[in-house]
């Protein structure tokens, strides 16, 4: 069963506001442009399962998704333990290199986030860009078999 893109953010500055956006242009070894993460060796994007946030809602019911300040949020994913492992976000290709671990800027939001996010990788994966292209609301999201 394929997943789905279901929103996408870019960050204009470190610590900076996340912006909503329709699509993204990846670009392979850098991230996605006008990401204020663009050009980092690991770290270029930032993925979270809505499904974590659909389920963390009914304790937090003022948590938004936006404030995990990811790049991507998919539905039908499950990111727990993929390091290693490739998700395809429509014609994109993203190596997924590890957990992203809350900090304390999430209970500065709202009190108790950090908490929710810490256990099962509710905080989402963090990748490289194997490819070239634009990603948009909508797209496939599936994890390659290995």
């Amino acid at each position: 069963m394929n997943g789905r893109v279901e929103a996408l953010w870019l960050k204009r500055a470190h610590r900076g506001v996340m912006d909503a956006t329709d699509h993204a242009r990846f670009v392979e070894d850098k991230g996605i442009a006008d990401d204020a993460n663009f050009g980092r060796s690991k770290r270029q994007v930032t993925i979270v399962e809505k499904e974590v946030f659909d389920r963390i809602s009914t304790d937090l019911p003022d948590v938004a998704p936006s404030m995990r300040r990811a790049n991507v949020m998919v539905s039908g994913v499950r990111l727990k333990e993929t390091r290693g492992q490739t998700l395809r976000l429509g014609g994109v290709r993203v190596r997924l290199v590890g957990e992203t671990r809350p900090c304390e800027r999430m209970d500065a939001q709202v009190q108790g986030l950090t908490s929710a996010l810490d256990p099962d990788w509710n905080g989402g994966a963090y990748g490289v860009v194997l490819d070239d292209g634009v990603v948009r609301v909508g797209d496939d999201a599936e994890l390659e078999p290995t």
